[in-house]
């Protein structure tokens, strides 16, 4: 498998150890498709289907667009309430380092580094990714 890693717009490729097949599942859930594994083929499918629409606020990802100045706050105002920084500040989250894994495009990837944050994300698709 391979995982890519973005840290503001630069991106890393990593080979990542198979999961072991079939670990931990049934012979039902075998033949079904079902996995208890934590990705699942279709879903990265579907995402990658849309990557190209991951930064089109009036797109098919409209309602994280809309959401996601709240939950950059939300994840702002948690970090700096904790390392004890002023929320406020240009570049509150400086020194510090996030990462966000199942990132998809980046949609909180991207403030976050523009608050002063070495941001990793992570996720299974590389289309979602690039």
């Amino acid at each position: 498998m391979r995982l890519l890693l973005s840290a503001g717009r630069r991106i890393h490729t990593v080979r990542a150890r198979p999961m072991q097949q079939n670990h931990g599942q049934s012979a039902a859930m075998r033949k079904t498709g079902e996995t208890t594994g934590s990705v699942d083929a279709g879903e990265i499918a579907r995402f990658a289907a849309m990557a190209a629409e991951w930064w089109d606020p009036d797109g098919k990802f409209r309602p994280l667009h809309k959401l996601n100045p709240a939950r950059v706050r939300f994840v702002r105002d948690r970090v700096c309430d904790r390392f004890g920084r002023d929320a406020s500040a240009d570049k509150p989250l400086s020194g510090l380092s996030l990462i966000d894994i199942g990132c998809g495009g980046g949609l909180v990837c991207e403030p976050m580094a523009r608050l002063g944050a070495a941001v990793t994300g992570i996720d299974a698709g590389a289309e979602t990714i690039g």
